[in-house]
């Protein structure tokens, strides 16, 4: 015997290009960028697999951004290579798994989330891996109201976002894999190999329907990582997600972000603290490289990642002093404060690397002598 799931409705939030996006601080991505999915569904007619919104090349060109016949701008949702993008949606076009791995920060949540929006229409169908996930999260849980009264049955039954993706041909997303315990990671092996998942309890089963695919995500660089078994990382095809080759690449990822978080917060454009931008980006990829950009000094690296998620913070908070406690422009005074947190997390070893780092580099900088100032303000 099989049990269906049946789907439930989800509360639509308005995009954030349309009236009353204000409200919503962070819409969905398929809520958010709503307009350039209805026109590239529109204008799409290649071939699309079962339950998909839109064919692999419109998928693909959603997240990368590109001009449709029509002139609909689709905005850039992940800059990096093309092909890393191409195989993540071929992926999901077959019946294999896909694990997005890469160090924190290299925008796994983000492309994680678009690809779910842009293929199955929603996003949300979401386990976040915690040391705490238990199996119910993956699996199903109880209503021990309904169990107690009842005993088991379907309507005691409460389906977990995993079950109810196979139920309905939907895509669903396991952020933070190894961050779960390594006896409920391997719940995902019979769902993934056989796309089953038995429900002994009712002597039954839910079969996966055509549609259904897993996107998880998952990094080996922090602390708190559980490795995934050999059985379960074959059931993946894995796409490592780099940090972006160059610094203006790092730039344009920067800006392009900080400008959607900018205008959920009523702050001023980013294109204004462009300076500044460059000037955090730098400094990180230095202090994360080992190197200054020249190549000719070597430095210690500090103990944070120093990823771009932490600089498109750092400039968002600088935005946000800037707007509040000054004119709206973006200066080195707003971002300094922010810098020091993201490089100073070990108070003892950060904080020489960090002065080290002011006094051999930054200072002798031309044009940063006013960064200067600002970082030794706040470092003392």
């Amino acid at each position: 015997m099989s049990v269906s799931v049946e789907p439930t409705g989800t509360t639509s939030v308005v995009p954030s290009v349309s009236e009353g996006a204000g409200e919503v601080l962070r819409p969905h991505a398929e809520d958010a960028f709503a307009a350039e999915l209805a026109a590239l569904a529109a204008q799409d007619d290649r071939p699309r697999p079962a339950r998909w919104r839109l064919s692999p090349w419109a998928v693909a060109m959603y997240l990368q951004g590109g001009t449709l016949p029509d002139g609909t701008v689709i905005t850039p949702k992940y800059v990096g290579p093309r092909r890393i993008v191409e195989v993540a949606v071929t992926t999901l076009a077959t019946d294999r798994a896909l694990l997005l791995l890469g160090v924190p920060g290299t925008a796994k949540t983000w492309v994680s989330e678009h690809l779910a929006a842009a293929v199955s229409g929603d996003s949300t169908l979401l386990v976040q891996g915690t040391a705490g996930t238990p199996e119910e999260a993956i699996r199903y849980g109880w209503n021990y109201a309904e169990l107690l009264a009842h005993g088991p049955s379907r309507n005691a039954l409460v389906p977990s976002p995993v079950m109810r993706a196979m139920a309905e041909g939907m895509t669903a997303r396991v952020e933070e894999l190894t961050r779960i315990p390594a006896d409920v990671q391997d719940t995902l092996i019979t769902i993934l190999s056989e796309k089953t998942l038995p429900i002994p309890e009712l002597g039954s089963e839910v079969q996966a329907v055509r549609g259904f695919n897993v996107i998880a995500t998952a990094n080996d660089r922090d602390r708190g990582v559980n490795e995934l078994s050999s059985a379960l990382r074959r059931r993946f095809n894995t796409v490592v997600l780099p940090l972006p080759e160059t610094a203006d690449a790092e730039v344009d990822i920067v800006s392009r972000r900080v400008d959607q978080l900018g205008r959920s917060l009523d702050l001023p454009s980013a294109p204004e603290g462009i300076d500044e931008i460059r000037r955090v980006v730098t400094v990180f990829r230095e202090l994360r490289d080992g190197v200054t950009a020249d190549g000719r000094t070597k430095l210690k690296s500090p103990s944070g990642t120093l990823s771009t998620a932490e600089a498109i913070s750092v400039v968002t908070n600088g935005l946000a002093l800037a707007a509040h406690f000054g004119d709206g422009v973006l200066r080195a005074s707003d971002v300094a404060a922010g810098i020091l947190g993201a490089v100073v997390r070990d108070p003892a070893a950060d904080r020489v690397i960090w002065q080290e780092y002011l006094e051999a580099v930054v200072r002798e900088r031309d044009g940063w002598k006013d960064f200067y100032r600002a970082c030794r303000e706040v470092s003392v």
